[in-house]
C-alpha cells in the first residue's frame, strides 16, 4: 500500500514539470493533409515495391511524395493550407505528378484502406532503422499494417486548444469512419466489415483510442511517463485516431479509412474543417456535454467498423440509438453557416451524395458481387482513383 501512495504521489506531482514537448503554433485551424497510396502492379493488379523508383523520379518534381512503411506505399503530403480550397489544388497537383510517373513506370494507384487480396507477408519493408526497431518492437502487429489511410492535421493556437479540439473530435470517430470506409476487404477474404483498417492497429498498446488527458498539462506528464517505461520513443508512437503533433503545433485527425476518391477525402477534410470551425465559435461545448465513458466511444466505433454507413449509433447512456447517416446529416444543418461562409457546397454534396448513394465499401463490395473478382476489385479502386470522383454503380 506504501508503494502504491508513493507512486500515486509522484505520478501527480509530474504536472507541475517543466514542459518537455513545446507546441509550437503555426496558425489556426489551418489544414494539411496526408495520403497514403498503394502502388499497384498493372500486370498482376497486386501490390508491388517499388517506391524508391517512384520516389527518385518525383524528388525533381516536387517535395511533397514522401517514404513510407512498406515499398508498397507512397504518401503525398500537402503544404499548410487556409481552406480546403486550397488543399484541393495542392493535392491535384501531386496527384498529377504521381499519374505521370506512374505511366512512366507502369505503376497504378489507389487510395482505399486496403488492398483486397494482398499477402503482407509479401510486402518488403523500407529499410530504416525506425522502421526495423517497429517490427523488432511489435513484430507480428506491426507486420500486418499494409494499411492506408488519410491524417487531417488542424492548426491549433496552443497545446491546451489541442487537448480541447482532440476531446471534441473524440465523438466523430465513427462519423469519420463511416464517410470514408474503404477496406472490406483483407487478404482475399471478406471480412465482413465496413472497415478491417482500424482492427490492425488496435491490437497495439498505443494505438487506436488515445487515452484521455485534460489539458496539455496531463498530455505531456502521461508522455514523460510512455517515454520513461520505454512504451514509446517519441510521440510518432502514439498511432492513435487522433493525436497532438506538437512539433507541427497542429492535431492531427487520424481515424479515416484512406479515402477511395480525392473527391471524397476533400469532403471528408471539408466536414472536419466545418466542425473546428463551430467548436470553436461554440463556447464550452466540451463543459456542456458529458464526457463519454470508454465504453459508449468503443462501441460506436466498432458499430461502424462492422456497418459502415448502416451502422446505429448510440446517441446516450441510456442506450438511446440512431442512424449515423441521420446523425452527419444532422450536423451538416447545423453548419450550414459554415458551409456558405467557407464556400463549401461542393464538398458538403459530395458529403450528402456519399450517405445517399454509400461508401467505397459498399462501392466494392457491389463490384465484387457482381464478378466475383478481387482483381476486378482492383481495378475498379484504381478506376476511381483516376478519376478523382466516386463511380457511382
Amino acid at each position: 500500500m506504501k508503494n502504491h501512495l508513493s507512486s500515486l504521489v509522484n505520478f501527480f506531482s509530474g504536472f507541475g514539470k517543466k514542459s518537455e514537448i513545446d507546441f509550437c503554433s503555426n496558425g489556426v485551424l489551418t489544414l494539411g493533409v496526408e495520403i497514403e497510396l498503394q502502388l499497384i502492379d498493372r500486370d498482376s493488379f497486386n501490390l508491388t515495391p517499388r517506391a524508391e523508383e517512384i520516389l527518385k523520379a518525383a524528388s525533381s518534381l516536387t517535395k511533397k511524395i514522401k517514404q513510407e512503411f512498406y515499398l508498397s506505399t507512397v504518401e503525398i503530403n500537402t503544404s499548410k493550407c487556409f481552406d480546403v480550397c486550397e488543399v484541393e489544388k495542392d493535392l491535384s497537383q501531386s496527384y498529377d505528378i504521381i499519374t505521370k510517373i506512374g505511366d512512366e513506370f507502369g505503376i497504378n494507384f489507389a487510395t482505399t484502406g486496403c488492398h483486397p487480396f494482398s499477402l503482407y507477408s509479401d510486402c518488403v519493408i523500407t529499410s530504416l532503422p525506425r522502421y526495423q526497431d517497429l517490427i523488432d518492437r511489435n513484430q507480428w502487429l506491426t507486420r500486418r499494417m499494409t494499411v492506408y489511410g488519410l491524417h487531417v492535421h488542424l492548426g491549433m493556437k496552443s497545446g491546451d486548444d489541442a487537448i480541447r479540439f482532440n476531446n471534441f473530435f473524440l465523438n466523430f470517430v465513427p462519423h469519420l469512419l463511416a464517410l470514408s470506409a474503404s477496406s472490406p476487404f483483407w487478404q482475399g477474404d471478406d471480412t465482413g466489415l465496413a472497415s478491417c483498417r482500424p482492427t490492425t492497429y488496435e491490437a497495439l498498446p498505443t494505438a487506436g483510442h488515445p487515452y484521455r488527458a485534460r489539458n496539455w498539462n496531463e498530455f505531456e506528464h502521461l508522455y514523460r511517463i510512455l517515454k520513461k517505461c520505454k512504451a514509446i520513443n517519441s510521440i510518432k508512437d502514439l498511432w492513435w485516431d487522433i493525436r497532438p503533433s506538437p512539433a507541427y503545433g497542429t492535431l492531427e485527425i487520424r481515424a479515416c479509412d484512406g479515402p477511395a476518391t480525392l473527391d471524397e477525402a476533400l469532403a471528408i477534410v471539408a466536414f472536419i474543417h466545418m466542425l473546428s470551425h463551430w467548436f470553436n465559435d461554440s463556447g464550452d461545448w466540451i463543459g456542456q456535454v458529458p464526457t463519454p465513458p470508454l465504453w459508449f466511444s468503443r462501441e460506436n466505433k466498432w458499430r461502424v467498423i462492422r456497418h459502415g454507413l448502416h451502422a446505429d449509433l448510440v446517441v446516450d447512456f441510456d442506450g438511446a440509438t440512431k442512424p449515423i447517416s441521420e446523425d452527419i446529416l444532422q450536423w451538416l444543418d447545423k453548419l450550414a453557416i459554415y458551409e456558405k461562409k467557407l464556400g463549401y457546397k461542393k464538398y458538403v454534396d459530395v458529403l450528402r451524395e456519399i450517405i445517399s448513394k454509400g461508401n467505397s465499401s459498399n462501392r466494392q463490395r457491389k463490384i465484387h458481387a457482381d464478378n466475383n473478382s478481387f482483381s476486378d476489385v482492383v481495378k475498379f479502386n484504381v478506376e476511381e482513383f483516376l478519376a478523382r470522383k466516386p463511380v457511382w454503380n
